[in-house]
């Protein structure tokens, strides 16, 4: 994998983030926000943890798998126009064992 992409992926995502959340009129624009904002931020661990070397290129793509996953399951919800509270709480869900597994890897807890 290119480990330069992603670093300017995560610009990308983060800079998509504050204009969307400064401009959320409905309470799905804001959920959108809020989980758009955490995928930023788990991507910016990962990231990090490939930098450290404590990530290895396996661990990566692995992690970025689960990312992309969590990525098409909000695209999934998103394609009736909005996302409910039901479905952001299904991707917290998500994002919380996304979020075990990168730790488990940076602390190489396989």
């Amino acid at each position: 994998m290119n480990h330069r992409k992603f670093p300017i992926l995560t610009l990308i995502l983060t800079a998509g983030v504050l204009a969307a959340s400064a401009s959320a009129e409905t309470p799905s624009d804001a959920r959108n926000a809020q989980v758009d904002a955490r995928e930023a931020r788990q991507q910016q661990r990962i990231d990090r943890g490939v930098q450290s070397g404590r990530v290895n290129p396996q661990e990566e793509a692995r992690l970025q798998q689960r990312e992309s996953a969590l990525a098409a399951r909000q695209a999934r919800f998103n394609a009736d126009g909005k996302l409910s509270r039901r479905e952001q709480l299904a991707l917290n869900r998500q994002a919380n064992r996304d979020s075990r597994a990168i730790s488990r890897k940076k602390r190489n807890l396989r």
